[in-house]
């Protein structure tokens, strides 16, 4: 079938043709580092995950962007709010870098927690003005832009197709249209490039540029950083849907006003997190956006303090395509964390009778190919996660497949779905034979020497030394103590 997605731009589905045939460039937007992230940010880089594995799991190469904002994000995307940056820097009494390095590092924790691929780039704000600064000079040059009131903003009225992304039509809105206008604005639409008059005072981070001293708008970092590492027409854009009408749609007049050529093929968005208080408020769609500034926000540390897994919250996420709205609640969780723990004694299982070690792939029956087909169909169908864990669930507990099959069918899977299948069940399987160690020889009076015969095979199996292991298995048998390798170790136990 090849690779579908929901292109934002257009609303509809398409057929996904890479720029350069089999490498893809895409972008995500990366986090605001002035506070930790919560459970519905974190959603998006799940989402960004699957994307970037699923890339992968098809054969394509690929070029995985994300920026970290780490300068000055107003609290309303339309240069209104507050500072975000600087309100936490001094509320906590540290600079403003100090607050970035510490929740930058936070952000990076959670990623690692939830079992996510690093972006084959990050870049920093702040260690990019320079590129911002000759970006907005292209901008400028093309007309595109006006001094006012100390700022440089963008002209929305000289780009035709502004508000593409979002179906906005600038004919149909009222000046009123957005909160909190700027008087210097010559249109509501109109956005902040380069900022030399802050409504703040002592701004914490300026830098000297053609326009006076001061800093950038925040939708100027994503055009230049994404442009500097993937050029400035590239395969995929990724977003949360509420960057869809100001951040997006700002990003794409300034980039192409700047190159005056298309600037992204694909646009993806990710639906909302939605809190809600238990599974009857998420049956009826009773909650609310988790958000920091409504104070209804969760922290993945949150969850793992109640007792859950990251990996609970991750697999919780994965029964939801990425376009849908996902309503948390702690019943949700508490099911996705039974239906993992059920998922990973399987996996324990399967691992255990496979002894280690997967089906070769040309050695795997139809039926096996059919699961992967299967599975391979519900990523190439936008990503369709629930699609695509049903198959591995079907899969796991299938038992007229090999076991051998089952493990090569799990690894296969879980390359993209990311549970660590394989890690959890080796685990589960260590904790088991030390449980069976510990309790199956207590009172044998000949443990310590059954114990220390088992030790010498096994030095002996690693010295190469067959004859010697063999002699010592076999009177181990002769006495009735039965001896089991395991990928654990050799355990034993009397007849």
């Amino acid at each position: 079938m090849g690779l579908r997605l929901y292109n934002t731009m257009g609303r509809e589905m398409q057929d996904f043709v890479p720029i350069t045939p089999g490498h893809v460039g895409f972008y995500g937007c990366g986090p605001t580092v002035y506070n930790y992230a919560h459970i519905g940010n974190l959603r998006a880089y799940v989402f960004l995950d699957i994307l970037d594995r699923t890339l992968t799991y098809l054969g394509f190469t690929k070029t995985h962007v994300m920026n970290i904002t780490d300068i000055g994000h107003l609290s309303g995307d339309s240069d209104a709010g507050e500072d975000k940056m600087l309100k936490t820097a001094q509320e906590k009494h540290e600079s403003v870098m100090e607050v970035a390095d510490f929740y930058t590092e936070a952000f990076f924790r959670d990623i690692d927690r939830l079992n996510i691929k690093r972006p084959d780039v990050v870049c920093k704000a702040t260690e990019h003005v320079q590129d911002m600064i000759e970006l907005i000079k292209k901008i400028e040059a093309n007309g595109h832009t006006y001094m006012a009131g100390g700022n440089l903003y963008y002209d929305v009225s000289t780009y035709p197709d502004y508000g593409k992304l979002a179906n906005l039509s600038l004919d149909d809105q009222k000046a009123g249209a957005r909160v909190d206008i700027d008087s210097n604005k010559r249109n509501p639409y109109d956005f902040v490039l380069w900022f030399t008059k802050s409504k703040f005072e002592n701004q914490a981070l300026t830098w000297d540029s053609p326009w006076g001293r001061g800093y950038p708008g925040w939708h100027i970092e994503c055009s230049a950083m994404s442009m500097k590492y993937l050029g400035g027409h590239f395969d995929i854009h990724t977003g949360g849907i509420d960057h869809i009408p100001i951040h997006h749609t700002n990003e794409i007049a300034q980039s192409e006003g700047a190159t005056g050529e298309k600037w992204v093929n694909y646009w993806l968005h990710n639906e909302f997190l939605v809190i809600a208080k238990d599974k009857n408020a998420a049956e009826s769609g009773d909650g609310a956006k988790m958000s920091k500034s409504a104070g209804n926000f969760l922290t993945l540390q949150s969850l793992i303090d109640k007792g859950y897994d990251a990996l609970d919250y991750r697999y919780f996420l994965l029964g939801a395509q990425y376009r849908s709205q996902v309503f948390f609640s702690w019943d949700a969780m508490d099911s996705a964390k039974n239906a993992r723990k059920a998922l990973v004694k399987r996996a324990a299982q399967i691992l255990e009778a496979a002894n280690g070690k997967a089906a070769e792939p040309g050695t795997l029956q139809e039926k096996s190919r059919e699961y992967t087909e299967a599975f391979k169909a519900a990523l190439e169908n936008d990503l369709s996660t629930p699609q695509a864990l049903s198959q591995l669930q079907a899969a796991i507990k299938d038992n007229s497949l090999r076991p051998e099959e089952t493990l090569a069918l799990m690894r296969n899977m879980d390359s993209v779905l990311g549970l660590k299948l394989e890690d959890e069940a080796e685990s589960l399987n260590k904790e088991k034979s030390t449980s069976l160690d510990v309790n199956a020889h207590e009172g044998d009076p000949d443990a310590a020497e059954i114990d220390k015969l088992v030790a010498e095979r096994t030095a002996a199996k690693k010295a190469k030394d067959f004859a010697k292991a063999d002699k010592i298995r076999n009177d181990l048998t002769s006495r009735g103590i039965l001896l089991t390798d395991t990928p654990q170790g050799p355990v034993w136990k009397r007849l």
